[in-house]
């Protein structure tokens, strides 16, 4: 299926490596130039390697400050952005009685503003131009919190309600805003949570086993085609049957 978006430029942050990575590469396999980032030069360079007609910037989207200044790099290189990939890591885990307040704070920044802020930078000049895809990785835990997980669930529910105001407000100046919430992948965050139980941890999901990247930055992708034009404020969860909520 030609998804329509070849010759269109992506701005992925958090690229260097998981769902970002993955979701950078499906839209350069689609023909889309991509400007990625991550906060390490090495790592960054080592991933845009393996990404066709792919630039890379060393940003830290951990600041509103990074992220603006990501997306306006990115801006600087390709011409302009037709697609934000919004992304970071997750804050550390902790549950109510092991989190100090300051905790949420930088959680907060990572996961609710810094997503704002390269909103701010991007979405504009998208309605200007009549045509835009703005799809945002959080987490399935936005749907059904983790005892464990108390900062990334506070934050990432936040980022999930401002997505879906702003979907609304744009959707008729051609700019598609949606989420993506995955569950269990294969990636160095759920190696960093569950250690040794990786594999154990498939068993918590009724497919059977964690999730490809690779197939979950198809599911990015397919959002950010022409074919997703009636795909508006839409949180999608991408988790292999975790969920199972009737919402």
């Amino acid at each position: 299926m030609d998804l329509g978006i070849a010759g269109r430029t992506a701005a992925v942050a958090g690229a260097s490596s998981g769902l970002g990575f993955a979701a950078a590469q499906a839209l350069a396999a689609e023909g889309v130039r991509v400007a990625i980032c991550g906060r390490d030069r090495r790592r960054v360079d080592s991933a845009a390697d393996h990404i066709p007609r792919s630039v890379a910037l060393v940003a830290d989207v951990s600041s509103t400050e990074g992220a603006t200044a990501f997306v306006e790099s990115a801006i600087d290189v390709l011409g302009s952005v037709d697609i934000l990939v919004a992304n970071a890591g997750g804050p550390p885990p902790g549950n109510f009685a092991s989190t100090p307040l300051e905790a949420y704070r930088a959680a907060l920044d990572l996961n609710l503003l810094a997503t704002v802020a390269m909103c701010e930078a991007a979405v504009p000049a998208m309605c200007e131009r009549g045509w835009g895809r703005v799809v945002a990785i959080t987490s399935m835990t936005v749907r059904q919190p983790s005892p464990a997980l108390i900062l990334s669930n506070t934050a990432r529910a936040g980022v999930t309600a401002f997505l879906k105001t702003l979907a609304g407000e744009v959707a008729g100046r051609g700019v598609t805003v949606n989420s993506v919430q995955p569950g269990l992948h294969l990636t160095d965050r759920a190696r960093s949570l569950y250690g040794d139980d990786v594999a154990a941890a498939a068993g918590s999901v009724p497919v059977g086993e964690l999730g490809d990247p690779a197939d979950f930055g198809a599911v990015v992708t397919f959002l950010c085609s022409d074919h997703a034009r009636f795909v508006v404020g839409a949180a999608l969860p991408v988790d292999g049957g975790a969920y199972q909520g009737l919402q």
